[in-house]
């Protein structure tokens, strides 16, 4: 059968197809919107209580490179009490992307901060070196009924590593601010409009 017929040689109808459109679009928008306002009131309000409240009853937090995170509710909530309000000053975040589905939000980002405090999360047992940072960063939300079920966290701790001076690019396969940079350059090259987070 050619595409776009119904088997009859007729047209198919699209009014099924956008009526879906129609109907997918705002859930999945209101999805983006809810991890918008969890990053906001980590970074900007600095509020517990009200990132909770963009989650599940029993979440749960997975930073992959140095398993840090929390798992239930009070697990998540000690993980965030230690976090919020504990990150660097100049902490800012750039999206490079974002990809909505219909029940996960994955944002690609650029990180970067001062290390001038202890950052147990991803420096677990690293005194700060003052050392800047631009990390690229993957945040993947999965959601449950519109709210945050789970975060999986990633990004390069190699690169982390090169940056504050724990290992040696001249002596290993890695890198360090470069793959930020790089990330940067092409991004702008493509898409010059960089939506800043914080």
């Amino acid at each position: 059968m050619a595409p776009g017929l119904n088997g009859k040689g007729k047209k198919k109808s699209n009014k099924r197809q956008t009526v879906q459109s129609k109907v997918k679009c705002p859930r999945m928008c209101k999805l983006g919107e809810v991890l918008d306002e969890h990053i906001k009131c980590e970074f900007e309000k600095h509020d517990v209580e009200a990132t909770m409240k963009t989650m599940v009853k029993e979440p749960y937090i997975h930073h992959v490179p140095v398993l840090t995170g929390g798992i239930g509710y009070i697990g998540v909530y000690n993980f965030y009490n230690e976090f919020i309000n504990k990150m660097p000053d100049d902490t800012k975040f750039v999206r490079i992307s974002r990809t909505i589905g219909k029940d996960q939000v994955v944002d690609e980002l650029i990180l970067s901060f001062t290390h001038d405090r202890e950052l147990d999360f991803m420096l677990p047992r690293i005194p700060p070196t003052g050392k800047y940072i631009e990390l690229p960063y993957v945040v993947i939300m999965k959601f449950n009924r519109g709210k945050i079920e789970h975060e999986h966290i990633y990004w390069d701790q190699a690169s982390l590593l090169v940056q504050v001076g724990l290992l040696d690019p001249q002596r290993l396969p890695v890198s360090g601010i470069e793959q930020a940079r790089m990330l940067t350059q092409i991004q702008s090259a493509l898409v010059p409009d960089y939506h800043h987070i914080q």
